[in-house]
Formats: structure tokens, C-alpha cells, sequence
């Protein structure tokens, strides 16, 4: 009898992602004089850079005022860059309302079963040294060919949609005791629904299981707020998300440039520009 084959689904990791949700000290903020407010802003916004692996958004609602966007290469660069928010004067005014810590994942789902079929039909035992090689060549190929897709810059749209999610491990329904195959054809049906959205919103997943509360980050950016509505309400019609989603908060944010950030704390929203 032949061994069963591992359950877990191939990924390709990428870059690492941190999202600050910050709260505005206001209060404390109008007590500095308009030449302070302007030299704190200027040295927030240098920190930031043009926006390519940093980005500030205004949040709507009332879990917070302000998010800051970090993608890095690795958890090396992302602690620099948290570290070196926290340096600035202008720390002294925001107040943390929550984060979330997260890689960008690609889920292979769609090749893992034939890759593991066409080790099994070679006579490899899986989690042989053999079988690891085998792995890592084929995950090395999709590293190649998908690498835009693993450490891009921060997609230059006006609006962002950041939620976390997991998937259902309940008495009733549990998506980790559903077959490979199953799976696969779940997250097919899935993928089929945001394929009709290319050109309007632009989909970011990161895997945070092991890194933070929840285990994937969705991040989804677009020119018009409503896309967001009707993306996720498509969606929600779907076996996975009928089925297995649970979903954590939604933090919705108008994007602005650096340099703007003294507009900001003046109590406007700045013009959003993408850099040409």
C-alpha cells in the first residue's frame, strides 16, 4: 500500500508585509505650533519614500485615523522599517489601534496534486530527502516565473480594502479535513470569480498562519471603493466562502502621497497622484 500523499498545499512566500492601524493624538497634536507640525510631517514623510514599499492611507470609520503600508523582502527589512517609524517625532502623536503581520503567499493548488501524483508514480516516499528535492526544483520553477508577483511595489490606486480571514475548522465544517482535490476544485471555482474583476481591483494574499491572529491577509486596491462591495459580496456565493470563510475587520483607506502628510494632520484629505 502506498503511502498517502501530504495534505498540505504548495505555496511560493514573498515579501513581507506590515500594516499599521494608528490612532491620531489630535489633542496633543494642535499644541504644536504650525512650523513644528511642518518640520514633524517633513521628516514622516522622507521616512516614507515615494510610496514603491511604504504608503500611507486615511482610514474611514472609527478604528482608527491613519494606516501605514510596509512591504520588505524579508522580516529583517519590515522590523527596520517599523523600528524606524517608531523613531519619529511624529510617533510621539499617533497611537497604535492594531497591526498585522503577513508574507505574500501564492497558493499552488492547482499544480501540488500533480507534482505530488508524478513524485508518488516514481516510487518517492514523501518527506524523503528525495521527495524535498523534488519539491524545492519544482517550487525553484515557479519562483522564476511568478518573482513580479512575489515582491511587487505597492499597487499606486487611491483606495485599499485590507481584511484578515481564516478558514472554517469547526465540528460541522472543517476546511483542513477536505481532500486535496476538493480543495482544489473549491479554490478554483474561487479564483474564477476574481478573474472577472482584472483591471478594476488588484488582489494581494498573504499567509500569516504562525504570524499572526488570523491566517491570511486580503488586500485589495482600486481606483472606485464600490468594487470592493461587489467583489466580495460575488464571493461570498461561492462554496469557500459560504462554506468555510470567517472574516476579521475591515479597514477601508484613502491613499495619499508623503509628501502630503502635513495636508493630512491639517484635517484634509490630500489628492491622491500616482507617481508617473
Amino acid at each position: 500500500m502506498n503511502p498517502p500523499l501530504p495534505p498540505v498545499p504548495l505555496t511560493l512566500e514573498g515579501a513581507a508585509i506590515l500594516h499599521q492601524m494608528m490612532r491620531v493624538k489630535w489633542s496633543r497634536w494642535r499644541e504644536l505650533s504650525a512650523a513644528a507640525q511642518s518640520e514633524v510631517a517633513s521628516e514622516a514623510a522622507h521616512r516614507l519614500g515615494d510610496g514603491t514599499c511604504s504608503a500611507a492611507y486615511a482610514l474611514l470609520g472609527h478604528k482608527a485615523d491613519l494606516m501605514l503600508v510596509h512591504f520588505r523582502r524579508d522580516f529583517e527589512e519590515l522590523a527596520q522599517a517599523q523600528m524606524g517609524i517608531s523613531r519619529l517625532a511624529l510617533s510621539d502623536y499617533l497611537e497604535p489601534a492594531s497591526s498585522y503581520l503577513s508574507v505574500i503567499e501564492l497558493g499552488l493548488y492547482e499544480s501540488t496534486s500533480k507534482t505530488y501524483q508524478a513524485l508518488a508514480e516514481k516510487g518517492v516516499e514523501p518527506h524523503s530527502e528525495a521527495w524535498d528535492a523534488g519539491i524545492e526544483e519544482v517550487l525553484r520553477r515557479q519562483r522564476e516565473a511568478m518573482a513580479p508577483r512575489l515582491v511587487p511595489a505597492i499597487p499606486p490606486t487611491r483606495y485599499l480594502c485590507f481584511y484578515p480571514m481564516d478558514r472554517k475548522r469547526g465540528e460541522q465544517k472543517n476546511w483542513y479535513t477536505q481532500p486535496m482535490d476538493e480543495r482544489a476544485r473549491m479554490m478554483h471555482e474561487h479564483g474564477l470569480v476574481g478573474r472577472r474583476y482584472a483591471g478594476k481591483v488588484r488582489q494581494i494574499i498573504s499567509g500569516s498562519i504562525g504570524l499572526d491572529d488570523w491566517e491570511w491577509g486580503v488586500d485589495l486596491f482600486a481606483d472606485d471603493p464600490l468594487v470592493f462591495k461587489k467583489l466580495i459580496y460575488e464571493m461570498r456565493f461561492d462554496e469557500v466562502s459560504a462554506v468555510y470563510a470567517l472574516f476579521g475587520s475591515f479597514f477601508v483607506g484613502l491613499r495619499f502621497a508623503a509628501q502630503d502628510l502635513d495636508e493630512f494632520f491639517s484635517g484634509r484629505i490630500p489628492l491622491w497622484k500616482p507617481p508617473v
